[in-house]
């Protein structure tokens, strides 16, 4: 299966399961996944289980602030790659594919993922950055 971890703010470390459903992540109180932002909507991104890919795919639902992935804006269903870092008003998740029992092994798995990357960038700065244009129509 596949998580979302939020990697910053008061909620640093909170995760949700995605499983092979449709999730809402915003502001309302009602979603699996509340995240206490104001500059993110009710009902701001929505993440998808694609049975034909088996992959995971995010979709902005109309929000005023729009969703980034890998710093740039998503303008339609984007596929979600492992590592891929997802803004929505200030707060940043982090997509994985893996599963959590707790906030805190969500959050030592952030914490090597970031440390991966950091030596990644540092011992190869020729390779291109990761964030490539997965977007689909």
């Amino acid at each position: 299966m596949a998580s979302v971890i939020v990697t910053t703010g008061d909620q640093k470390g909170e995760f949700l399961p995605l499983g092979h459903r449709t999730s809402v992540i915003g502001r309302a109180e009602n979603l699996p996944l509340q995240v206490r932002d104001n500059l993110i909507s009710r009902k701001h991104l929505r993440i998808k289980f694609d049975e034909e890919t088996g992959g995971y795919v995010a979709e902005d639902m109309g929000s005023h602030n729009g969703v980034y992935i890998n710093n740039k804006k998503i303008t339609g269903k984007t596929l979600l790659a492992e590592g891929d870092m997802i803004m929505i008003g200030t707060t940043i998740l982090m997509f994985t594919q893996k599963d959590f029992d707790d906030k805190d092994s969500a959050l030592t798995h952030y914490k090597k993922v970031g440390e991966q990357l950091r030596l990644t960038r540092h011992t190869d700065k020729s390779s291109p950055q990761a964030g490539t244009d997965r977007t689909h129509g």
